[in-house]
């Protein structure tokens, strides 16, 4: 079973657990968001892309790592382990509630995001209030549904013009807490995109993201039907050249948390197939012009 970007995503989580097994979760999950980009107007398919360039003559192929903003609990992991295998990333950046009781925008996590730039990672937007997309209104307004901030849980109208500024938000934050800009990349929150949200993205200047079936890393699934060492086989099974992986820096509802049993495993068995890593501003659809 393939459920497309534009189901809700409710009701394809329970289309999923209808189905048993982990290829039935994962391309639910994970096709859906390749799938959108490919079909919908404005945006790019970054499932099946490789890269000419950022490949060095020693490398098979080149995987680009991203990470979303969630419960930070694995964050410090997450930074440590890129800096110990030297890898850059990218990152997109939404104002969510911590497990230290904060929001992963706020500025006792300045410090952070600041030795993340220092590091050379890439930087996107999640939206500020990590906005989840409903549906396109007949008038060409979007209705959307905020996680968090003043107006979490509500279902709003918004017009493009806000939704990009909601978009812009993400960047005068991290530009106040680090000195720098985002760079012009975007992902909506479950990965789902409508026509105009996408027209209204590509409008306001940034480039949707999405992920590779094969990278989409699983940790948002209940560990107790998807283990770990599942998760892991699939990817390093799957993965080729031109994937984007998709992860988080902590989930609230995974008992066993992915980032510290997986991503050296995933990172070392990647290298022991000659693979690089790179940012999104080496990805041949995404470089930035110099």
């Amino acid at each position: 079973m393939v459920c497309i970007l534009r189901t809700a995503p409710a009701i394809c989580k329970a289309k999923c657990k209808a189905k048993a097994g982990l290829a039935a979760a994962l391309l639910c999950f994970s096709v859906a968001a390749s799938a959108a980009d490919a079909q919908l107007p404005g945006t790019t398919n970054v499932a099946n892309a490789t890269n000419t360039n950022a490949a060095s003559k020693s490398c098979r192929g080149t995987i680009y790592l991203t990470f979303d903003t969630g419960s930070q609990s694995q964050a410090e992991f997450i930074a440590s382990t890129l800096r110990k295998y030297r890898i850059k990333a990218s990152f997109f950046l939404a104002n969510e509630k911590t497990t230290r009781g904060d929001y992963s925008l706020s500025p006792e996590w300045g410090g952070y995001w600041k030795q993340l730039v220092a590091d050379g990672h890439a930087f996107g937007s999640h939206t500020f209030d990590h906005v989840y997309v409903q549906s396109d209104a007949p008038d060409g307004r979007i209705r959307l549904k905020p996680q968090f901030g003043a107006q979490a849980g509500q279902s709003l109208l918004w017009t493009p013009a806000q939704y990009c500024e909601e978009l812009k938000r993400v960047d005068q934050r991290f530009l106040q807490l680090t000195g720098q800009h985002l760079d012009p990349y975007w992902r909506t929150p479950g990965g789902k995109l409508t026509p105009g949200l996408s027209a209204a993205g590509a409008a306001c200047g940034y480039a949707h993201v999405g992920w590779a079936p094969a990278g989409f890393s699983g940790d948002e699934l209940p560990s107790e039907k998807f283990s770990n060492a599942s998760l892991l086989q699939r990817m390093l099974r799957d993965l080729k050249d031109g994937d984007i992986v998709m992860a988080h820096l902590g989930i609230w509802s995974r008992r066993d948390p992915w980032a510290p049993a997986n991503l050296e495993p995933l990172i070392q068995g990647l290298q022991q197939k000659s693979f690089c890593f790179a940012t999104l501003r080496e990805h041949p659809l995404y470089r930035l012009k110099k």
